[in-house]
Parts: structure tokens; sequence; C-alpha cells
């Protein structure tokens, strides 16, 4: 399976991207291609609303998007990887999501795989709630197919990270996709 994953940290070596290492070890050891995008360190700009595209593209931005846009119409999976920002993803990771305006008839169209990964440094039981619920809704609008998440509760430095379970979660999730 080809597997496309959207890191959304602007920190390469914070906790959410911890997880997704361990993911793509794990999904590499399974015999899984993996393709990594890094959405915090690429020329992505705002979608702007213009429908110039017709919801199936081309963009009228001239930016990374078109390059990833094959990346991830070739890819049989999604994983979005973001540190939790005031109880949502990362801007960086919303901003390359809100592109999907451009092609969302074609992702549909897949019947995509996606998982998320996420890391937070609260550990409080609600402190995924929005998130959760937007991820949910990635999944139905886009007619994905849910093949679980990690939600990394109180890893909000990679050495708690380390020591939680989060890892081997993440780890586990990738290695265990069929």
């Amino acid at each position: 399976m080809k597997i496309v994953v959207l890191e959304g940290s602007p920190n390469k070596n914070g906790s959410s991207n911890m997880l997704a290492n361990e993911f793509i070890r794990g999904a590499q050891e399974a015999g899984h291609t993996v393709q990594v995008i890094d959405a915090a360190h690429s020329d992505i700009h705002p979608c702007t609303g213009c429908i110039h595209c017709g919801y199936e593209g081309p963009c009228v931005q001239k930016d990374d998007v078109e390059k990833f846009r094959s990346e991830i119409l070739d890819a049989d999976m999604m994983v979005f990887v973001t540190p939790l920002y005031y109880y949502g993803m990362s801007a960086q990771l919303k901003t390359l999501i809100d592109r999907f305006c451009a092609f969302n008839s074609s992702i549909q169209r897949k019947h995509m795989k996606s998982a998320m990964l996420a890391a937070a440094w609260n550990s409080d039981n609600w402190t995924f709630e929005a998130l959760e619920a937007h991820y949910q809704t990635l999944v139905r609008y886009l007619d994905l197919r849910d093949m679980g998440a990690v939600w990394g509760r109180g890893c909000g430095s990679p050495s708690m990270t380390k020591r939680s379970q989060y890892p081997q979660q993440a780890y586990a999730l990738g290695r265990d996709l069929k």
C-alpha cells in the first residue's frame, strides 16, 4: 500500500513527528511504501476561496500543493500528523487540507484509508475533543476509511513522549495495516 504522511508540525523533532516516525517504521516493516509531505516547511499558500479550480483543479496558486496533489492522489492512505495547537490541528496542516478544495472529488472517489497521529501537552480527557470531531468530519466528507488514531495526551516534549505508550501505539498502527 502507498501511504502519504502529512506532517503539520513546525518542530521537526517534536512529539507529533516522533509519532509519525514510529508509524512510518511500522508501516515500512509491514511492506508499505511511505511518502512524507512536510506541510509545515513547504511553500503552501492559503485557499482564497476563488473556486477557479471548480473543485477539481488546477488551482490558480503556484506553490507546492500541485506537486502534493499528485502524491496524495497516488496514495492509498493519508495519515494526518499534528501537534495540538489551541485544541485543533496546526495551521500548517490545516492550510494544506484547505487546499484539498481543488481536488476533493478525486480524493472522495478513491475511498482512501486514513489515520490521525496527534500529540498534546495537556492530558485532560477532553483535550482532543475538537480535533477528533474535525478528523471525523474529514473522514466523512472525503469518504475516507478510518484505520485508527493515536491521541498522545501529555506529550509536551519529546522526552515525555518517548517515555509514554504512544510511540509504541503509532508503530503498531503502521505495522498492523492491511
